[in-house]
């Protein structure tokens, strides 16, 4: 699975516009997170289409994007999964770049984790 790091100006209409580009380009978003950084936007979005998404992303003006492979983990819902995880990988010595929710359904949550090196964080967290 791939996750799109989007960088843009942080201004009102920015996540409407990435959101509507994807959208007409029939790429559906299944995981979102966005945040203002003083002057900049940073959106980080997992597809269904992340080739497509990429492509129409660096056509526009004003974007520059990153994509890069992220490790999914099911954990069990419950307090201090999150924290066990995380723990794991500082063990390991393995830099967390982002993580976030994927889903969450009857007891258990779907999370994304980018790395900078996935191999040594898939062994952490075996």
């Amino acid at each position: 699975m791939q996750e799109i790091t989007i960088i843009t100006q942080n201004k009102v209409g920015a996540l409407a516009e990435i959101c509507e580009l994807l959208g007409s380009r029939g790429v559906n978003i299944e995981s979102i997170c966005a945040q203002g950084v003083g002057d900049s936007g940073v959106i980080r979005v997992v597809t269904g289409d992340a080739a497509t998404a990429a492509s129409a992303l660096r056509a526009r003006k004003g974007v520059s994007i990153s994509t890069g492979d992220i490790l999914t983990v099911k954990l069990n819902d419950e307090p201090g999964e999150l924290g066990k995880i995380a723990r794991k990988l500082a063990r390991a010595e393995v830099d967390i770049e982002s993580m976030y929710l994927l889903s969450k359904q009857k007891g258990v949550m779907e999370v994304a984790i980018k790395t900078g090196d996935l191999f040594a964080a898939m062994k952490a967290i075996k």
